[in-house]
């Protein structure tokens, strides 16, 4: 008998990861289409124009690391189009209301020298030599610990984990450092702890192999420029990508679609589609552009992370676009481009660049971040030229098990470009290995 042809694969979701999963799924010989509930694909990576600029509503940069994010891109073929940020530094707004440049030679906040000047500049002298214990400290101490937090303030104190990583974990990864695994923040740094013998070396080392300024890039256009060239390809490849469509049911093998039965194997690329709840946390972006030309010398270089408690701010990072990739700042005429990152926010219908997307943000609004960046950058800033305020619904990470079903995404994958295509990747070849006499 002739072998027997694998299913179709539906994937349910049209974001990134759903879009990633798909194109390399049909490159493996699936037939596959894709559904998205919203009329826009792409999920959290998306356009919008404020003051003339287009700008990426959602993920702006990614993290460099494996080289996921480059690969994926030279394959659709961007690759020409990387850009790497300013050198400049990123600054801190402490809970004294005083603002610092981050230290130079840190992970995630966690300095690779702990009396550094600018380490003991930002915590003190006393938690600077706390920290410098971890040359002292045998490595298996801390080695098991769950997450980044427990990691870092058993091996260096509390005072870097309040003071630098929690600032800088917020504004990465939207979490506080005892909430988030070691392994979703730095996949490497358990392993470069037990190869180097302490936490500062294992930072030394995973900064020698990736160098200032390479540790996240970016894209010129912008990172959704990713999402049309994928779009692009499944075009070309015969991929239906159907847009506005609300999946009824969903099991391992079939979805419902307005009265339509859809048989294959099915990708889950939505957070909570088979789910009754989905955890997830809301993060509200105000898009400020602004005629200010005292902006050019970046007072505040790239940006500014938050510190908990800091006084009068309600935003936990500011990113100065503009000083940050010198394609934006090619391309404003002069003008700059700053957003500002705040937790929280209510649903609403608002648009972004046909786009459905969170509107209703809970007291965040276009005055608010203007007061907000004016504490943060030490310049009183000018009523904006534009605005635009668009809030997310990011997913919790969590463990699935539901009827052998595949799934991807920031659910499952964790935060961030690099996290969620490398997984996106991976459970597509899975799903071609388990070939057809693995189906049914």
């Amino acid at each position: 008998m002739p072998p027997r042809q694998p299913s179709p694969v539906i994937v349910v979701g049209a974001g990134i990861a759903g879009l990633v999963a798909a194109r390399r799924l049909v490159l493996g010989g699936r037939d596959v289409v894709v559904l998205e509930a919203s009329d826009r694909a792409g999920g959290q990576v998306a356009h919008h124009t404020v003051g003339g600029l287009e700008l990426d509503a959602g993920a702006e940069s990614f993290a460099t690391r494996g080289g996921t994010v480059a690969d994926l891109a030279d394959r659709l073929g961007l690759a020409d189009e990387i850009v790497r940020p300013a050198d400049l530094p990123a600054w801190l707004y402490r809970a004294d209301g005083t603002a610092i440049p981050l230290p130079a030679t840190s992970l995630l906040g966690i300095p690779s020298l702990a009396l550094a000047p600018d380490v003991i500049g930002a915590i003190g002298m006393r938690a600077a030599f706390r920290a410098a214990l971890d040359l002292l400290i045998p490595a298996p101490v801390g080695a098991k610990a769950a997450t980044l937090g427990e990691l870092v303030r058993r091996r260096m104190g509390p005072a870097v984990v309040d003071q630098l990583v929690a600032p800088v974990v917020r504004g990465v990864h939207s979490a506080n450092p005892d909430e988030l695994s070691v392994e979703r923040a730095a996949p490497e740094l358990r392993a470069a702890l037990a190869r180097e013998g302490s936490l500062s070396h294992a930072v030394a080392s995973l900064r020698q192999r990736s160098p200032a300024g390479s540790q996240v890039a970016g894209i010129r256009g912008g990172v959704a420029v990713l999402v049309d060239r994928l779009l692009a390809d499944l075009e070309r490849f015969g991929v239906p990508v159907r847009l506005g469509v609300a999946v009824d049911e969903v099991a391992s093998d079939h979805v419902r679609v307005d009265g339509e039965v859809l048989h294959g194997d099915v990708l889950i690329a939505a957070p909570g589609v088979a789910a009754d709840h989905a955890p997830s946390r809301r993060i509200t972006l105000v898009t400020l552009v602004v005629d200010q030309p005292d902006l050019a010398a970046a007072p505040r270089g790239t940006g500014v992370l938050v510190e908990l408690g800091a006084p009068g701010v309600r935003a936990r990072a500011l990113t100065h676009l503009t000083a940050k990739w010198p394609w934006l700042t090619e391309r404003s005429g002069g003008l700059h481009a700053l957003r500002l990152s705040y937790d929280g926010g209510g649903a609403g219908a608002g648009e972004v660049d046909g786009g459905v997307a969170p509107r209703d943000t809970g007291g965040i609004d276009v005055a608010q971040a203007v007061a907000d960046a004016g504490t943060l950058l030490g310049i009183p800033l000018r009523d904006p030229l534009d605005a635009d305020v668009v809030t997310w619904e990011r997913a919790v990470p969590q463990t699935h098990a539901v009827d052998g079903m595949h799934y991807v995404g920031e659910a499952v994958a964790g935060t961030g470009l690099a996290a969620v295509i490398g997984q996106a990747e991976s459970e597509a070849e899975r799903l071609l290995g388990e070939g057809p006499e693995d189906e049914g």
